[in-house]
């Protein structure tokens, strides 16, 4: 990517990335984290419905099929619906890790148009660890995994604790999550996003 920020480049000292021993297999298809995202969750009528599996190593692979909801100018997706597909991809990666983490910065390359109708296919990567940052990059191509580039990102994660959520989250939906008897989707509704 040109133009890169120098805060998406990790530092000298930065290793890299473990994925955890918990971490789901790779092709184990990882969920919604949260029912109401607008990202993965189901309950959202006008969201993504992105679907993550896990790949090898600490990255993921996704699949975004762009509807009519999701267009800007006519027939084509909108430039911050794929930015969030991008950041919905690349937010799964946690779940890699095994860590809770927000979006700190996501700088996002639009290469060609997106038209409705298309499946977008992405993938993810976790590329450095420093402390609490996550370096990670991110593609999303036309037509299938091989195709052509039509977006790509970088992003730098921050690992947090559940009380970042819990401290900035509208109560009534911080209390129906950890209210829910299911202790992994409580767990993972506290995933990723800011």
């Amino acid at each position: 990517m040109s133009g890169t920020s120098s805060t998406l480049h990790p530092p000298a000292d930065a290793v890299p990335p473990v994925r955890h021993p918990d971490a789901p297999a790779p092709g184990e298809l990882l969920g919604a984290h949260y029912d109401q995202c607008f990202g993965c969750g189901g309950e959202q009528p006008h969201g993504l419905h992105i679907e993550a599996r896990a790949g090898e190593g600490v990255s993921v692979t996704a699949v975004f099929t762009v509807r009519p909801v999701h267009q800007g100018a006519p027939g084509l997706a909108h430039g911050g619906v794929l930015a969030t597909a991008l950041d919905e991809t690349l937010g799964a990666l946690s779940w890699l890790l095994r860590t809770i983490a927000v979006t700190g910065r996501l700088e996002t390359d639009y290469v060609q148009p997106v038209p409705v109708g298309t499946t977008l296919h992405l993938e993810a990567e976790v590329s450095a660890v420093a402390g609490r940052k996550i370096y990670s990059t991110a593609t999303g191509r036309l037509g299938g995994p091989d195709g052509p580039v039509a977006v790509r990102a970088r992003a730098l994660f921050v690992e947090v604790k559940i009380d970042h959520f819990v401290d900035h989250g509208r109560e009534e939906e911080i209390r129906a999550a950890m209210d829910d008897p299911d202790q992994v989707r409580r767990a993972r509704a506290f995933e990723v996003n800011p």
